[in-house]
């Protein structure tokens, strides 16, 4: 069964014809392991969204049998998706659990920001951001069918894409429910900056980057 409609298939091939402007590398790490949660879907979404353009670089790895690439990208679990330029090894634009349900839209942004290596972001937040000169990652929680996610999720993602020393986490929630309880989620989104700065919903960017900079004025 395919995930991607037929419909929105032909409306995505001519979104990237005309928004992806460079290639870009789609990452995929999954799993041997039985139990690993949607790693085979996570596969068969990459597969189709990577034959949607020609500019779209896909990249498969096994958690366990290519531990010098996870380490390269920085990964933790799987399944992880991640979003790069291309022939970048940056792990920096991650998926943790498949980009599914409203999610899905964030990973098409993802891609299109990607291509061209820059977002629509701010001014203040652009300032705000050009202090961060440390690492800083922004883990943001969230469940297929919420609404407001993509928003957060988003703005992690093109605050990551402007600042080397930040890096954007979606980890869905129903996927990684232990550390989703570890994380004191209750409602999504559910921010978490450099495991110390937290705060619930989809705020504007402006304010999204005054956390960001608490957590980095709170960093050693």
């Amino acid at each position: 069964m395919v995930l991607i409609r037929d419909e929105d298939k032909k409306y995505l091939v001519d979104e990237f014809s005309k928004k992806i402007k460079n290639s870009v590398d789609l990452v995929v790490f999954t799993s041997n392991d039985n139990e690993c949660k949607y790693c085979k879907e996570t596969l068969q979404l990459v597969d189709e969204v990577s034959a949607l353009s020609d500019k779209i670089n896909l990249t498969k790895y096994i958690f366990e049998n290519d531990k010098d690439m996870v380490e390269k990208y920085g990964i933790e679990k799987y399944p992880a998706t991640v979003v790069a330029p291309a022939g970048e090894q940056d792990g920096r634009i991650v998926y943790y659990g498949i980009p599914s349900g409203y999610e899905f839209g964030s990973l098409i942004e993802d891609l299109e920001n990607v291509s061209i290596g820059d977002a629509d972001v701010s001014k203040t937040a652009v300032e705000l951001l050009a202090k961060v000169d440390k690492p800083i990652t922004i883990k943001v929680y969230v469940t297929p069918t919420c609404q407001y996610c993509p928003r957060a999720v988003g703005t992690a993602h093109k605050f990551a894409l402007l600042n080397k020393n930040i890096k954007g986490e979606m980890i869905e929630s129903l996927e990684f429910d232990k550390e989703a309880s570890d994380a004191g989620v209750s409602a999504v989104p559910h921010i978490v900056i450099n495991d110390d700065v937290t705060f619930v919903g989809a705020y504007p960017d402006d304010q999204f980057a005054q956390y960001v900079i608490e957590a980095y004025n709170h960093k050693d």
